[in-house]
């Protein structure tokens, strides 16, 4: 059973090979999707959606500039002729202590997190709201419910917090229109941006934290945004959905 069949999606930052963003559009793909993947580089864009099969695209698209989203969005309506889902993967981190925190760093991390999804999301929600339809999957963290703890800094748990936030928040004022608002958050999940940067004590104090005594695959997050893309999760909105092996046990 293909649960997105003829559905058009939009995926932030998915041209990392070993990425959250890349797993989701092979899985969106197989399960009938058409996949526009979006990413600074249009060569990469490129490449990663022609690693998905014939008729998805790649776009460049720089997320913390608003006339990049919209134009992003335009071409996609403009190629594929709807959009049904977004999801909002775009984001980068730093393993800063607070107090090292410059204004640079803030600014780079919180402008592509929870800037990015805002403007992204605000460029896809007119033909969303046109359409009466439409699924806005959020990527979020556990470390913006723990506090970190995990990998990257306080600036980076307070931007995925604000992500959380923004998500609710988008939830309430969109579903009279149709359309569904959700985050996950994914604890600790072995892909390009871990790879080679913990040590081997960091990654045993991680794995010790964690029931299921793994780290997370990026096929684990890609299987959580496939529920919230498709109808089997049509009564769901405003939801945080933790995917992290039972670390964060509320």
């Amino acid at each position: 059973m293909k649960l997105l069949d003829g559905k058009i999606a939009i995926i932030t930052g998915a041209a990392s090979p070993r990425g959250l963003g890349k797993a989701t559009a092979h899985l969106f793909a197989e399960h009938g999707a058409t996949v526009a993947i979006l990413d600074l580089d249009a060569d990469h864009a490129a490449a990663a959606a022609a690693d998905l099969g014939a008729g998805h695209i790649g776009l460049a698209c720089d997320v913390t500039n608003k006339d990049d989203c919209i134009a992003a969005a335009t071409a996609v309506v403009a190629a594929l002729g709807r959009i049904d889902i977004l999801v909002n993967n775009a984001g980068i981190t730093q393993p800063l202590k607070l107090m090292d925190i410059a204004p640079e760093n803030y600014e780079a991390v919180t402008d592509v997190s929870l800037r990015g999804t805002l403007y992204m999301s605000q460029a896809c929600i007119p033909t969303l709201r046109a359409q009466k339809s439409g699924s806005i999957v959020n990527m979020s963290s556990v470390s913006a419910q723990r506090g970190g703890g995990i990998f990257g800094g306080p600036h980076y748990s307070a931007a995925k917090a604000g992500v959380l936030g923004l998500t609710k928040a988008m939830a309430r004022e969109l579903a009279p229109d149709g359309i569904r608002s959700n985050a996950i958050c994914p604890g600790f999940i072995a892909t390009d941006i871990t790879a080679g940067k913990l040590t081997p004590e960091m990654k045993a104090q991680v794995l010790d934290g964690i029931p299921m005594g793994r780290a997370g695959e990026a096929s684990d997050v890609a299987g959580c945004a496939l529920f919230l893309a498709s109808e089997l999760s049509a009564y769901v909105t405003g939801s945080e959905i933790d995917v992290n092996g039972g670390s964060l046990i509320h």
